[in-house]
């Protein structure tokens, strides 16, 4: 989808926001190993929704169990705000999922993983992933 130069420079934004948010959980979030978003800009920021992928499902368990969750949608919702994008329910816009779960269900095929939960109309996509 070809995007007209204000949804490019939003889009931008929120890449950079979100590479920041990645380089930064990568480090505090235990297992954590990259996320990626889909958004609808004509229903943005709503639309918005980040996948934080982690390796394997039980390291989403123990990240919930010590209670990173929130710390991850904090960093992220942070790194938003800085460039002007505030999420309404950050628990409706960030989501976890595992390598695990996409190796076992989609064949490690991410783009077809995530087109389950993309919003109704053509979505952009970004991938941030570090090493």
């Amino acid at each position: 989808m070809k995007l007209n130069k204000t949804t490019q420079k939003l889009d931008n934004n929120v890449c950079k926001a979100l590479t920041i948010a990645c380089e930064n959980s990568l480090h505090e979030v235990k297992g954590f190993s990259w996320l990626t978003h889909r958004a609808n800009y004509t229903n943005f920021p709503a639309s918005l929704v980040v996948t934080c992928v982690f390796e394997t499902d039980d390291e989403i368990i123990a990240m919930k169990e010590a209670s990173l969750d929130e710390q991850l949608r904090q960093t992220i919702q942070k790194q938003l705000l800085k460039v002007g994008v505030v999420l309404k329910n950050v628990r409706q816009n960030i989501h976890f999922d595992s390598e695990e779960s996409c190796m076992r269900e989609h064949q490690g095929r991410w783009p077809d993983r995530l087109q389950l939960n993309s919003p109704k109309q053509k979505p952009t996509k970004s991938r941030h992933k570090m090493h």
